[in-house]
């Protein structure tokens, strides 16, 4: 196809013109990242060709459980997500700061971060791009006037410098529950392109001017009639196939008034305070810096790393007095309430996308929406104060600007 691409145009790619796609990018100066298998999960890794995607592979996710399974032969997006996505590229685990020496009685840099990556990401699922949206609040690069938490002059350059290819689902996993928060199954915004998966190929959403120049390059055709009925019917029937459900109203409000129910006691009694959930959490952004000297042989060198931290840690809120929450209970209820609740204080969204990691990948089970259902039940017991909502009004608490 020659002709101009418009954005919001749907077009038809067909699987054999996903590798050229690939090769487009990577003719680009992108390094393509995407899904791939990886010591039994999906795993986020470079992508060279179309081979690389996991062609035939489905998943099956329960709490505390993942595996991958055989699907259907012919397609390549019929998992959901993995442990680990884009968060990963924007956000380091590990993120060298700097790096200097000492010479007689200067300090002399040797080095700053690394270079920002030219990312192409293919496969990123809506509930994703909802958490990349999240981050950017976080880190004030979607709009100046929101709180930052710290300057991250990476991430925002690594955002801008990267292009996102969507994938909508198709088939949820048991762990899902993207459609509570509005976050998916479909891709509604912050893609250059999405996808829906069909039999043959692709129906493909245009949502940039960088995803139409790229599309004018591929060998596309519009799509039929059918081929868009079908990809509406595919998402439909993801959206009635969620694995859970999260009833959103009041959770500001419910999460206020539960501090002392003795459910939070029966979730310490099970948690780990291992901080899984924390570390596949699409959004989640504590981190803590560490620095390192070497004096060995003379070198003096001395350098400066960010990593990753959960609020799962006992040494997390640390003071001369000691830890601020030392208990298990303590540190998973500030956790729940933070994501659902009080994040929307701080940022004006949710902390929580609905992708069902923490449900997946926690070692004992536990479930985010049955600790909230139960949560609820106790609140609209006898004798306790329910969150008083009109029918049909949705109560997200304060927001901050």
């Amino acid at each position: 196809m020659t002709a101009t691409v418009k954005i919001g145009q749907q077009l038809y790619l067909s699987c054999s013109a996903l590798d050229d796609m690939i090769q487009a990018l990577r003719g680009l100066g992108f390094t393509v990242v995407g899904p791939r298998v990886v010591d039994g999960v999906i795993s986020w890794q470079t992508l060279e060709t179309a081979a690389d995607l996991p062609r035939g592979v489905s998943d099956q996710q329960s709490a505390g459980s993942y595996r991958l399974v055989d699907g259907e032969p012919e397609l390549m997006f019929q998992f959901v997500v993995g442990p680990d996505g884009p968060k990963r590229y924007f956000f380091p685990a590990s993120l060298r700061l700097f790096e200097f020496h000492v010479s007689q009685q200067n300090f002399v840099l040797d080095a700053g971060p690394p270079q920002v990556p030219k990312l192409a990401m293919l496969g990123v699922r809506a509930c994703e791009l909802a958490a990349i949206a999240v981050q950017d609040r976080v880190f004030g690069i979607d709009d100046p006037t929101t709180f930052r938490c710290e300057s991250e002059p990476y991430y925002s350059q690594t955002r801008q410098e990267s292009l996102l290819i969507a994938v909508n689902c198709t088939r949820p996993s048991g762990t899902c529950f993207c459609a509570a928060w509005g976050t998916g199954p479909a891709a509604t915004h912050g893609f250059d392109l999405a996808l829906t998966e069909l039999r043959d190929g692709f129906l493909v959403q245009v949502g940039s001017k960088r995803g139409c120049l790229l599309l004018e390059k591929l060998p596309v055709r519009e799509p039929t009639q059918a081929e868009i009925e079908l990809a509406e019917i595919k998402l439909e029937r993801a959206r009635e196939r969620m694995g859970r459900a999260l009833d959103v109203r009041g959770l500001k409000e419910l999460l206020d008034q539960s501090i002392e129910y003795p459910e939070w006691d029966e979730i310490a009694h099970r948690c780990l305070s291992c901080g899984n959930c924390t570390m596949v959490c699409p959004t989640c952004f504590c981190c803590s810096v560490s620095d390192t000297t070497d004096l060995g042989a003379g070198s003096q060198q001395v350098s400066r790393t960010r990593q990753w931290e959960s609020c799962f840690t006992h040494q997390f809120t640390y003071t001369v007095s000691g830890p601020e929450r030392n208990t298990i209970r303590g540190r998973y209820r500030h956790w729940l309430r933070h994501k659902l609740g009080t994040w929307w204080e701080q940022f004006g969204s949710s902390g929580c996308v609905g992708c069902g990691r923490c449900i997946t990948w926690c070692p004992v089970g536990i479930d985010l929406t049955e600790e909230v259902r139960r949560l609820r039940e106790r609140s609209q017991a006898p004798g306790s104060r329910g969150p008083t909502l009109r029918p049909g009004e949705v109560d997200h608490g304060p927001v901050s600007r």
